[in-house]
């Protein structure tokens, strides 16, 4: 089932497995669908994990304790806490270690056998191809849409299927693209939504199981590929329901008119950020800072019109006396896990209560979120109202928790 050249070839002088990979994997073994030549191919095939969180986690565990011969994680990030709610493949030991590093221990603990091949850098137009190139299968575990449509193209580009995965609150999806015979990424959506109107997992939470749940989904399909068995999710798209615990699996067709694998129009990789609206980073003006645009520069001039003030300006102006409006536009259940005092209104309620803001519409206002995405909608909201003095606060109360008041908790 799995159309690379490069596992074609490798599996005519499959490796061997040993007595203690017998015993290991006899439980393989013993399936007539697997037996000792599949469980030798999973041993040659070599897939490539990107990302290492949520769902790279399960994804990864899982391959590995399958018998993968070689397994490649690509992700720059660092072990946070608020990763352990959900990304079971690092723990409180390696908290503030790269997560590449992380991951390999975990996974060298589970099996000794697999081969780890860390990327530690992130994925890039300029990088992905070279990557991309020495793997047979290739797994999404990304949570932005700029690295999904990379993935995506650097998959038709260079012949290698793409296990998909996603997850948002208690929904996920799951599917297998860029195969010769069924659709890709681009196919189901060919425009990226706009930025900032689906929010990040940061934003919008996750149900801690999900990940595990999609991620195994992932897992499986790489496997089936791997061994060319089963039914992949190929012009197919699982989408699950965590709460009604509940599985839809929708039809997709390939689109002949794909740029990316029906007319072939896109034939290198393309500037993603730009693609799906997002600011570029700016190497002039300071620190960078969360944004509905994504990363933008600390400091930034404006965005849509809308000034962006750090954390550190506003904590210097109320030091000197100013009283701008602080106004916070996070979720009840939000609020309650920590505030600054700022009156709460929803960013879904701001166009409707206009009339509770309590300051002319030239009295300067400052909207705050957890990072800076809601907050920018809230301002444009208000800015469109009349408002003539709304400035977004960069950060959000995640970096007033992290450069202002320590004491504050983060989520």
């Amino acid at each position: 089932m799995i159309a690379t050249e490069e596992l074609t070839e490798t599996i005519n002088e499959l490796p061997k497995l040993s007595n203690e990979e017998i015993a290991r994997y006899s439980r393989h073994l013993i399936l007539p669908e697997v037996g000792m030549e599949g469980q030798q191919r999973l041993k040659a095939a070599k897939v490539l994990c990107v990302g290492t969180g949520g769902l790279g986690a399960p994804l990864a565990l899982y391959l590995t304790a399958a018998g993968v011969g070689t397994i490649g994680l690509v992700d720059f990030d660092v072990v946070d806490e608020s990763n352990l709610q959900r990304q079971v493949i690092h723990s409180q030991a390696t908290v503030g270690k790269l997560k590449v590093d992380s991951a390999e221990l975990m996974l060298k603990g589970l099996n000794k056998n697999v081969n780890i091949i860390k990327h530690n850098t992130m994925l890039t137009s300029a990088n992905a191809l070279e990557i991309f190139k020495d793997y047979d299968v290739i797994a999404d575990g990304t949570d932005n849409f700029q690295t999904r449509y990379l993935v995506n193209d650097a998959c038709v580009l260079t012949g290698k299927p793409n296990a998909y995965g996603s997850i948002f609150r208690f929904e996920g999806q799951a599917s297998v693209f860029a195969t010769e015979e069924g659709p890709c990424y681009r196919c189901l959506y060919p425009e990226p939504p706009p930025p900032g109107l689906v929010p990040s997992c940061a934003e919008g939470g996750v149900l801690g199981i999900l990940p595990g749940l999609v991620g195994v989904i992932q897992a499986t399909e790489v496997i089936k590929l791997i061994l060319g068995i089963g039914e992949p999710l190929i012009g197919r798209l699982l989408l699950v329901d965590a709460l009604g615990m509940s599985f839809r699996t929708l039809k997709l067709r390939k689109n002949p008119e794909c740029p990316a694998c029906g007319t072939r129009e896109i034939k290198e990789l393309i500037d993603y950020d730009q693609f799906c609206g997002i600011a570029p980073p700016s190497t002039t003006n300071g620190p960078l800072e969360a944004s509905s645009h994504g990363v933008t520069p600390q400091g930034a001039h404006k965005i849509e019109g809308i000034p962006q003030l750090s954390v550190e300006e506003l904590k210097k102006r109320i030091d000197a006396g100013d009283k701008p409006f602080i106004l916070d536009v996070r979720e009840p259940h939000e609020y309650a896990i920590v505030n600054i005092g700022a009156p709460l209104i929803p960013v879904g309620q701001v166009a409707s209560r206009i009339k509770d803001i309590p300051v002319a519409k030239d009295h300067e206002i400052v909207v705050h979120c957890k990072t800076g995405g809601r907050s920018q909608k809230a301002a444009l909201t208000l800015k469109q109202a009349g408002f003539t003095n709304v400035k977004n606060l960069a950060g959000g109360i995640t970096a007033w928790a992290e450069k202002i008041d320590t004491s504050l908790p983060k989520y």
